[in-house]
């Protein structure tokens, strides 16, 4: 009979990538928060790849709609971070596993995030051995604002700073908000 899974600690992720396609587009910055159930943060990591400048630009250039107007000013803090970041993307999936092992044992990783579908179709893309390491199920909490918006009009205010760990936060205090609507 196989084990139920009932991870202890979740995995909260959010990645800032120069668009959505994971084939065209690469991550830029990720950022992890580990926490219990009560939400608690236990760590934190934060890293970022180098890449071409060139290429960069021609990816943000390929999704104005999205990285000029509101997110101009990540778009900028995000190219200023390239020009001295010297990680490479393979360093940056080692650095992770590094955190992941310090953090979780063997078990399957339960990864959690806004969206967080998307950002898995990446680390599947660019961090494959980082992508074994998590378990298939995920708690998505833009799921949970589909149904509280939808169903009851209630929406979360929740800041679009287009800075990974910011954004995390942000998760975390929204799944916190709909979880208080929720009576046992």
């Amino acid at each position: 009979m196989k084990a139920k899974f009932k991870p202890q600690r979740i995995l909260w992720l959010d990645m800032e990538m120069t668009g959505l396609d994971p084939v065209e587009d690469f991550p830029i910055e990720v950022a992890m928060i580990v926490t219990d159930w009560g939400f608690t943060e236990i760590a934190h990591f934060e890293g970022a790849a180098h890449w071409c400048s060139k290429k960069m630009q021609a990816r943000f250039d390929k999704n104005k709609s999205f990285w000029y107007g509101d997110g101009a000013a990540a778009r900028e803090q995000l190219i200023a971070q390239n020009k001295i970041t010297k990680t490479t993307k393979a360093q940056l999936e080692r650095d992770i596993l590094a955190f992941l092992d310090e953090y979780f044992d063997d078990a399957p990783i339960l990864l959690a995030g806004n969206s967080i579908h998307q950002d898995r179709r990446f680390i599947d893309h660019w961090f494959k051995k980082f992508s074994k390491r998590l378990h298939y199920r995920m708690l998505d909490v833009s799921a949970w604002k589909v149904v509280f918006e939808g169903k009851y009009g209630k929406k979360f205010a929740k800041p679009e700073d287009h800075r990974a760990l910011e954004d995390i936060r942000g998760s975390i205090q929204e799944l916190q908000y709909y979880l208080k609507k929720v009576k046992r």
